[in-house]
């Protein structure tokens, strides 16, 4: 086949997903789509765009093999920085502020309610299988709608010899939580009619810290890792223990004895076991793909790896305080790899976030996106480099208490391809807005004088425009 029909075919293929998967006010299965491929969603905990895009000596072979031999987005972020709200804008393809789940706070029994793409994919007569943390929610692990097999635990979880809830009934598990979820996902492939599709959602703990009084054993690596990187050294950025001059949200005097957010922001030597604990994630991987593989599967499986959002090494001193909407928090990884429609080793521009990957991946299964939903596909994307799917993205922060240097610090920001503009909801005049082009690391706030007065009337207009569905 030539490079011009096989582009033609997927032109073709393209638009006839996206023609079945017009919005509208009630799920319905597309019928016209032929062999609906399986879908394996890999979402990672707290890992930077940088941890997993071109680090100097991270060694993960399995993610770059599915970098290359897929697309991989270059301005993918998340519309909710911190781990609840995030990971039901995943499931639901909607903004906090409509799902209502906009903190991490008790939100068991909304996310019962919740209509999520898992769902959907069942009810279109998916096999679904949701393996690791769900975290909407911190005392019910109990089964969530739209799956027939579950293997999830309490809150958090811990990295060793785990507590889990398997189908609604206690386990315990013995070894590495991140080892652990991969042979129950695993198990769940190989066990997969081969007459049904399946969604396995696979919510890995890694790389969320486990303790929070201080950093003895907060980021453990599996045992086998945990003699990596100990020569290296950490790269830091421009923004690295930068001054905060131009960010009075940021100089409000706070707490400074909370030991999770140390002086500086995180030691290098924490930051060199979070890289050390995604030497398992990329096992894990290598352990799918190659069950994919074993199956004769791989070329027809949609793999994503992405993350709820990132965090914080120093930048600004900052440490654990992610819920900030600083790119180092927001800016995420989007990998896909689908050879029918993904072209290998292709780099996506748009700037999209974790609302439109709900109705990318119901399109891709041939399902109709509700029309309650606030993302949009990706799919042209992956059709064309430059394609441009969205201009603007919404990113959302309701205040808690849990640190102390961002208490009140509640925010609606929007993010263009250009600049980002940051309102606080309770810190009048503190408000923040960067050229992204120009200053790519934020170091220079031009809020409120030095903003050309078309580009913040520009920017509030395109906020308030996105609010005002609520």
């Amino acid at each position: 086949m030539t490079s011009r029909v096989r582009a033609l075919a997927v032109s073709v293929f393209t638009m006839f997903v996206l023609t079945a998967c017009r919005p509208s006010a009630t799920p319905r299965a597309a019928t016209a789509i032929p062999s609906r491929p399986n879908m394996v969603f890999v979402l990672l905990d707290d890992a930077r765009y940088d941890d997993l895009i071109d680090h100097p000596f991270a060694e993960l072979p399995n993610l770059k093999r599915l970098v290359r031999e897929g697309a991989s987005f270059t301005n993918f972020h998340t519309s909710a920085p911190l781990c609840s709200p995030s990971r039901a804008v995943f499931m639901t393809g909607q903004y906090p502020y409509r799902n209502g789940i906009v903190d991490n706070g008790e939100r068991a029994e909304q996310s019962h309610r919740i209509v999520t793409f898992p769902k959907l994919l069942h009810d279109a007569g998916y096999r679904t299988g949701f393996f690791g943390k769900w975290h909407m929610g911190h005392a019910d692990d109990s089964p969530r709608p739209g799956f027939d097999r579950w293997v999830s635990f309490v809150g958090q979880g811990v990295y060793f010899d785990p507590d889990l809830n398997i189908d609604g009934k206690p386990a315990k598990a013995r070894g590495y939580m991140s080892e652990i979820l991969t042979e129950h996902a695993v198990s769940f492939i190989e066990s997969a009619p081969d007459t049904q599709p399946f969604l396995v959602v696979m919510a890995q703990k890694a790389v969320h810290p486990e303790t929070y009084p201080n950093f003895v054993r907060s980021f453990p690596p599996a045992p086998r890792d945990a003699q990596q990187y100990h020569d290296a050294t950490i790269p830091h950025g421009p923004s690295w223990r930068a001054p905060l001059t131009g960010k009075p949200a940021l100089q409000r005097p706070y707490d400074v004895s909370d030991p999770r957010s140390p002086a500086g922001g995180l030691p290098d030597s924490v930051v060199r076991d979070r890289l050390r604990m995604l030497s398992a994630i990329d096992r894990s991987l290598g352990e799918l793909v190659a069950t994919l593989e074993r199956r004769g599967l791989r070329d027809n499986t949609v793999i994503v790896v992405t993350s709820d959002q990132g965090f914080f090494y120093g930048e600004f001193g900052l440490a654990q305080e992610r819920r900030l909407a600083y790119e180092p928090s927001i800016h995420i990884p989007f990998i896909m790899r689908y050879p029918r429609l993904a072209k290998p080793g292709s780099q996506p521009r748009t700037l999209a976030s974790n609302v439109d990957v709900a109705p990318t991946l119901l399109a891709l299964g041939g399902v109709s996106a509700p029309a309650s939903m606030d993302g949009r596909s990706l799919l042209p994307a992956l059709a064309a480099d430059t394609a441009q799917v969205r201009k603007e993205l919404l990113v959302e922060y309701y205040s808690d208490t849990e640190f102390p240097r961002v208490k009140g610090m509640g925010y609606k920001a929007v993010r263009t391809s250009r600049y980002k503009y940051i309102r606080y909801d309770e810190l009048r005049g503190m408000d923040e807005v960067y050229d992204l082009v120009k200053d790519p690391h934020e170091l220079d706030n031009l809020y409120p004088n030095r903003v050309p007065p078309a580009v913040m009337a520009d920017l509030t207009a395109r906020l308030d425009k996105l609010l005002s569905a609520r």
